[in-house]
């Protein structure tokens, strides 16, 4: 209306509207006012209609969130419905929670779906055996490709991804992008951007308690996106495929590095440096390569098979492995650092942290390293035929038959409860000092961070499933171990505690004698041991570690670099590789900075010579 006044005015005569300027002046003023009064209310109007619409679909979508409707079939999968009689007639329809059976879309995945990651073997079938827990592909557990495009469609195209930022993922695995890529079915493309971030994700995909879905943002209004079994599935199917093939670098800088210690760090450092081109020689002070991978996570965690063949395609690629070699002690650690060009140590922190009280000199107290090392060294002699000829029966630790308890909580105390299980033990029970953790977060902790709530992982199940009970007690203190007349544990006696705000505080007159033929310590890792550290004259820190910052890696020593748990301490295996690969890029720059020095006084010594030939003639 204002526009068509003005148009109006414009075209009459000049000699009128100047007569008439002031009248007119007015009339356009009020014109413009009414005009900017009706378009502010008819924006308003518009705003507060979308407002509504918008809170109204955001209340809607979470009702339809926290409903139960029911979209999870008795086969544990997504129910799905097709029109034709053939599978490929069109694409499946999959029930979502209003309900409806509709094609499988994205956009509003994490609202039209449920969470449902894929689940391990049944307890009394595992637990007869030493296979891994995950069902194998045509295991009617198993998830089907349907299943998994649903839950890679719950991945929401967050604007800031968490589950890949310090606060999820150590190595920052580029998540959203691979779940997307499952979700268009481009297997080979989500390998690929898989590899980008994580040397080894048959080995995480496995063994890592996925800080990334604690810091998904799915999981602020409902239940994180499944991001360990697309791993899991992304890695699986690449090894099955086909597109795991070795890398053998184009060309060599004439550099050579010797790694110290095979475990996740030692071989993602190695991985990474050849790659870069450098000459790698891995030490291992064990029989076999893997370190912790290999002997420190049992059978029905990590297959040894899927080690030893990642093993043996960086064999492929150009790395060289010795076995049997304790830096140190049987081998000199100075010859070593003198004929290499760099050292990388990544060797674990492998001194458990003890339990000095009364009666610990007694047989049947043990280390749970020392517990799961020698039983998967049985099994690997086992599968390989040398039992008989290679097993020192008489210091195997056996469960079978006796009243186990496990002292310390974490995925190593449920290792152990695991074996123990598979042992045939009589009983297992698990001590923890601390409170049990709450069913949800507690106020002091907060989304993104790790939720410390409680769970039930593989082990606990297993001994619910064959004694009725959960094996954890908590807040229990150990006093003294009992032995009998031959030296032998038969009890401890424990005693409850409190948490004030000092720490744990024993409750008196709740002392109690507990059966116990084995007890297994799994208290965690203090440093790692220092006979190495020694002989090389590395500075440490407060609590024993090599001292070597993050991002830096370099140690006191010239050429010496340090990552994984002997530098930062007891840690995820994640966080392993992360600092295997950023000690090798330490290392490489390093190297690279020593080779064009090396050339630079080649050159200058050589044109010192000509000079020299010159003036004589």
């Amino acid at each position: 209306g204002f526009y068509a006044f003005a148009l109006y005015l414009w075209r009459l005569p000049s000699a009128f509207k100047l007569e008439h300027k002031s009248n007119i002046t007015k009339m356009l003023s009020s014109a413009a006012t009414f005009t900017i009064s009706s378009v502010t209310r008819k924006l308003a109007s518009v705003s507060f209609r979308r407002g509504f619409r918008a809170t109204a679909t955001v209340a809607a979508d979470a009702d339809l969130i926290s409903a139960k409707v029911g979209v999870i079939d008795t086969d544990g999968r997504h129910e799905v419905w097709r029109d034709g009689i053939y599978d490929h007639d069109n694409e499946p329809k999959v029930k979502r929670r209003t309900g409806e059976f509709a094609p499988i879309e994205k956009l509003r995945g994490f609202v039209n779906y449920e969470r449902n990651p894929e689940p391990y073997r049944r307890p009394l079938d595992r637990v007869a055996d030493w296979g891994e827990l995950n069902p194998v592909p045509g295991d009617e557990l198993k998830h089907s490709a349907t299943e998994m495009t649903v839950q890679s469609a719950r991945c929401m195209d967050c604007g800031t991804p968490f589950c890949q930022t310090h606060t999820g993922c150590p190595v920052n695995n580029l998540i959203p992008e691979w779940n997307n890529l499952v979700y268009s079915g481009q297997w080979p493309d989500a390998i690929e951007r898989l590899h980008k971030t994580n040397n080894f994700p048959e080995f995480t995909g496995r063994v890592c308690p996925a800080p990334c879905e604690g810091g998904c943002v799915a999981g602020l209004v409902d239940s994180p996106v499944t991001i360990k079994n697309i791993e899991y599935a992304i890695v699986d199917r690449a090894w099955r495929d086909g597109l795991i093939t070795p890398r053998i670098p184009k060309q060599r800088t004439g550099m050579t590095v010797a790694v110290v210690g095979s475990g996740p760090a030692g071989l993602a450092a190695a991985d990474q440096l050849n790659q870069m081109g450098h000459k790698v020689t891995v030490y291992e002070r064990a029989d076999r390569i893997g370190g912790l991978l290999m002997y420190g996570i049992p059978n029905m965690k990590l297959e040894k098979d899927t080690v030893q063949r990642r093993v043996n395609l960086l064999k492929e690629e150009g790395i060289e492995f010795v076995t049997n070699a304790d830096i140190g002690k049987n081998v000199d650690v100075n010859e070593v650092k003198a004929n290499y060009d760099a050292m990388c140590l990544t060797m674990g922190a492998t001194k458990p942290r003890d339990l000095p009280i009364p009666g610990r000199e007694l047989k049947g107290v043990h280390f749970a390293m020392e517990f799961l090392t020698k039983n998967q060294k049985r099994l690997l002699l086992t599968k390989e035929g040398k039992l008989e000829s290679s097993w020192d029966k008489e210091n195997f630790i056996t469960a079978a038959g006796k009243d186990v308890i496990v002292i310390g909580g974490g995925d190593t105390g449920t290792d152990c409860i695991g074996t123990s299980m598979r042992h045939r033990c009589k009983s297992v029970t698990n001590f923890e000092l601390m409170p049990q953790p709450p069913n949800e977060r507690a106020p002091n902790n907060p989304w993104p961070q790790w939720p410390r709530v409680f769970g039930v992982d593989y082990g606990h199940a297993e001994v619910i499933a064959v004694f009725g009970k959960d094996p954890r007690v908590y807040s229990v203190l150990t006093k003294e171990f009992i032995g009998d007349e031959d030296g032998n544990i038969k009890a401890l006696v424990t005693q409850d505690v409190e948490l004030t705000p000092e720490g744990p505080k024993a409750i008196e007159g709740t002392e109690r004698e507990r059966p116990c033929d084995l007890c297994v310590l799994s208290m965690g890792f203090l440093a790692p041991e220092g006979y190495m550290i020694k002989e090389l004259g590395l500075d440490v820190d407060q609590r024993n570690n090599i001292h070597a910052s993050h991002g830096d890696y370099r140690t006191s020593v010239e050429g010496v670099f340090a990552g994984g748990d002997c530098r930062r301490g007891q840690s995820l295996v994640v966080w392993a590789i992360h600092e295997g690969r950023g000690v090798a890029d330490a290392t490489n720059k390093f190297l690279m900075q020593k080779r064009a020095s090396e050339r630079q006084n080649y050159r200058s010594a050589k044109f010192a010579n000509l000079s020299s030939l010159s003036s004589m003639q």
